[in-house]
Parts: structure tokens; C-alpha cells; sequence
């Protein structure tokens, strides 16, 4: 059974990381927009609120084993848990694809992670993760599908400025559902996904979570194959909102982010952006990750890239 994560559970998280995150700003853009600049936190997405309110609930419950902590990813959850592990003095160990973008594997050696790189996407390398938590007993770090690490990226909601719709990218859910929980019904949640990468909308589609196929621009970071239960529950007893939107758009949000704003967002976070047109009221686009190679803001990729993995 799912545990159901609530706004009492995102406070507590609130509580325990607060001396460990960024609280990010958030600035209008012009009279009725904002963006919430999740790209700043440390390790250069949300994740890291997740990983630490796992890892110091897992020590305040005396279950933090001195094997340390496992986490499967894209590079996103894995850089916030390596990032978390090193600030904690916990030992982690990341699990990617082969094909995980090479900025992300090298940020996460620099962070002091062992990493494995298995496979070609995440289910794969999160396959291989669970075999090494059998080995050692290490405490597993979820990307997404766990209530600490839900409730600790639901400690951005708690953040955001008085809006009537939010607009965020969904790879897993955590942030989406997180953000659900924290803000209830009184403001409208848009969950944004790939054309590639529809894990939510096809979810919600079929009444549960499904398998589906991903690949794409941001596939390094909303590739997950199958929505986290935890999100799903969440975005149904919420009622949160699923729109689509073409590799194309992303590009582009993209682009316009850094030309228009000088904001360096990964193709993952540009996604929401890309959503524009759904706004209603004073809305809130989270800029959610910016673990991209700058590089690349000069040139378009192609437009069906492989699926790296999801978080």
C-alpha cells in the first residue's frame, strides 16, 4: 500500500532540510509571470531537496547503514543524492546508463560517488542498483517514488509566490507531486511532459501507472519509463492538469530562456516554458534543473535522442 504524502509531511521535510538547501527565488517576469529559479539549488536541480530529507530521515530513524546510500538515475537524482551523501559524510554510489549525458558523470565524481554505468536507459541501471543494495545493505535512494523523497521536493511548493497555475515538468513526479501536496487545490497544477516522455498522461489515460516508450531532447531527465504511484495518487486526488509538448517547443524554450533571460536550463526545464500557451492568472513557471552543457545553447539537437533514463 502507498503511503499517502501530505502537507503535514512536506513541512517536516521543510524542517529537517532547511538548513541544507537553498531556499531559490522566484521573479516576475512580467505583470502576472514568475519563474520559481529551481536552477540554482545546489547540485543544479530539486533533487537535492529530495535526497537529503531521505537520507537525514533515514539517520533520525537510526536506519542509515554504514554501507551508505544507492540511488539509479539519469543524473539528475544521482548528482542531488552525491551532492547530499558528500555534505552529509555518507558514502554514495550511483547507478546511470552508459549513455547518461557526460556533464552530469562528471559532476557526479566530483562530488565523491562511486559511479556504474549500466545499460542503455534507466531501468536498466536501476536494475543493477538493486542487485548492489542485496550486496551491501545500503540504504536505497528512489529517484522519484518514495515518500521522503516526494515530500522533500514538496518543500519547493512551500516556496512559490501567491499564483493561480503552476507549470512543471514531469519526468517521475516527484516535483509535481510533491508541489500537489504542498499547495492543495487552491492553485491549478499543470504537469508538463515531453511528446516522448508522456508517463503521466498516459497514466492517467489508463486509470494507473503503464509502461511507455521514452526518448527525446530531455529524455536525460524526464525519461522515465512509468510514473512514480506516488505522483499518480497524488495528481488524481488533486486533480492536476496533463498537457504535451513537442521536442520542437523545448528547443525553442530553451533557446528563448537564454537569449531573452540569460537562463541556462536544461531541456528537462525548458519543457515547462514550453507550456506557456496553458497559463491562467498569475502563473509560475519552475525552472527546475540546469545541469546542461552550456555549449549547447548555440545549435539545436537533433530532434529523437535516445533515452538516457529518468531523474
Amino acid at each position: 500500500m502507498i503511503r499517502v504524502v501530505d502537507r503535514t509531511d512536506i513541512e517536516a521535510a521543510a524542517r529537517r532540510i532547511g538548513g541544507h538547501i537553498r531556499h531559490t527565488p522566484s521573479y516576475e517576469v512580467r505583470p502576472g509571470l514568475w519563474f520559481k529559479l529551481e536552477l540554482l539549488q545546489h547540485s543544479g536541480s530539486f533533487k537535492a531537496r529530495g535526497a537529503f530529507n531521505r537520507i537525514l530521515a533515514a539517520a533520525e530513524a537510526g536506519a542509515l547503514p554504514e554501507a551508505g546510500v544507492v540511488v539509479a538515475s539519469g543524473g539528475n537524482a544521482g548528482l542531488g543524492v552525491a551532492y547530499a551523501a558528500s555534505r552529509l559524510g555518507v558514502r554514495a554510489e550511483v547507478f546511470v546508463p552508459r549513455n547518461a549525458p557526460a556533464t552530469k558523470v562528471a559532476r557526479l565524481r566530483e562530488y565523491g560517488a562511486e559511479v556504474h554505468q549500466h545499460g542503455r536507459e534507466y531501468a536498466e541501471a536501476y536494475a543493477a542498483s538493486s542487485v548492489r543494495v542485496a550486496e551491501t545493505g545500503a540504504l536505497f535512494v528512489h529517484a522519484y517514488d518514495q515518500p521522503e523523497i516526494v515530500a522533500g521536493q514538496g518543500t519547493l511548493g512551500l516556496e512559490l509566490p501567491e499564483a493561480d497555475t503552476v507549470l512543471v515538468a514531469v519526468g517521475g513526479g516527484g516535483l509535481v507531486g510533491g508541489i500537489a501536496a504542498a499547495v492543495g487545490d487552491r492553485v491549478r497544477i499543470v504537469a508538463v511532459e515531453p511528446e516522448q516522455a508522456p508517463t503521466l498522461h498516459a497514466a492517467l489515460a489508463a486509470g494507473a501507472p503503464v509502461d511507455v516508450r521514452v526518448s527525446g531532447v530531455a529524455a536525460d531527465s524526464l525519461g522515465a519509463r512509468r510514473v512514480g504511484r506516488i505522483a499518480f495518487d497524488l495528481a488524481v486526488r488533486h486533480g492536476i492538469e496533463s498537457v504535451l509538448v513537442s521536442d520542437e517547443a523545448i528547443v525553442t524554450a530553451r533557446l528563448r530562456l537564454w537569449r531573452e533571460h540569460r537562463l541556462a536550463v536544461e531541456h528537462g526545464a525548458a519543457a515547462a516554458f514550453a507550456a506557456l500557451e496553458h497559463a491562467a492568472g498569475t502563473t509560475v513557471v519552475v525552472l527546475c534543473g540546469a545541469n546542461t552543457d552550456p555549449a549547447t545553447l548555440t545549435a539545436a539537437p537533433a530532434a529523437d535522442q535516445p533515452a538516457h533514463a529518468a531523474g
